[in-house]
C-alpha cells in the first residue's frame, strides 16, 4: 500500500507544478487560479521535499519497482527546477 501512495503523491505533485508552469506560460490570469496557486504552492513545495526523501528511501529498498523509480526521478527533476527557480 505505501507503494501506491508514494507513486500517486509524486505524480500529483509533479502535475501540480507542470500546471503552474503552463498557467504562467500561457499567461492565464483568472482570480480563482491565482488564489488556488497562492494557497497551494508552499504546501506543495514542502511536500515535494518530504516525498522526495520518502521516495528515495523506498526506491533504495525496492530497486525493481520501475514506476516508483520513474515517479521519484520526475519528482527530483521537478524539485530541482522549482527550488532552482528561486536562485535564477
Amino acid at each position: 500500500m505505501p507503494r501506491k501512495r508514494i507513486i500517486i503523491t509524486n505524480f500529483i505533485i509533479v502535475i501540480y507544478f507542470i500546471l503552474i508552469w503552463l498557467i504562467d506560460f500561457f499567461k492565464i490570469d483568472l482570480v480563482i487560479i491565482g488564489v488556488l496557486k497562492e494557497i497551494l504552492t508552499i504546501p506543495f513545495l514542502l511536500a515535494q521535499l518530504v516525498f522526495l526523501v520518502l521516495g528515495i528511501k523506498y526506491v533504495l529498498n525496492n530497486q525493481r519497482d520501475f514506476l516508483a523509480l520513474l515517479s521519484v526521478i520526475l519528482l527530483a527533476v521537478c524539485t530541482l527546477l522549482s527550488v532552482g527557480s528561486f536562485f535564477w
